[in-house]
């Protein structure tokens, strides 16, 4: 049996899981996709926007940064009509300048993908898990050890 994060409980949620989370991604629009899918799930559960996803691939014309950041006024008011995604003033406003931010920056440097990866020289990073669980601590001796370990 695969190993899976607690959250990664659907059908939906363990394809993501399996498939893209913590994948490295180098296209520009599928990173567009995720900036603007983060984006509205702030304040909301991972499950909720994965539900919505094919109606914002839709209603944000798949994610093309480009046709993104020519919306106006009169697409936000439709965007915030739309039943399949997350209707929020702010929440829609900040994707549509993400997509002008993030053509700006692949103005500068030829590509998203390129400036994003940069900061962290081009590699993930992968950390690992050193506990698995938190343990109450017992013990006078235990609670000082622990608390002058670096390495917590």
């Amino acid at each position: 049996m695969k190993r899976r994060c607690a959250w990664a409980r659907g059908e939906r949620e363990t394809r993501y899981h399996d498939e893209e989370w913590g994948v490295p991604l180098h296209d520009d629009q599928k990173l567009f996709e995720l900036l603007v899918l983060e984006g509205a799930q702030a304040g909301l559960s991972w499950s909720t926007i994965l539900a919505k996803r094919a109606a914002y691939r839709a209603a944000f014309d798949a994610f093309d940064p480009r046709t993104v950041a020519r919306y106006t006024a009169r697409d936000v008011r439709r965007l915030l009509r739309n039943a399949g995604i997350v209707r929020n003033r702010a929440k829609i406003e900040a994707a549509i300048a993400n997509a002008r931010a993030l053509l700006a920056v692949r103005e500068e440097h030829g590509s998203f993908d390129a400036w994003i990866w940069r900061f962290v020289e081009g590699r993930p990073v992968q950390t690992a898990r050193r506990y698995l669980f938190v343990r109450r601590i017992s013990s006078t001796r235990a609670r000082c050890a622990l608390s002058h370990s670096s390495s917590v």
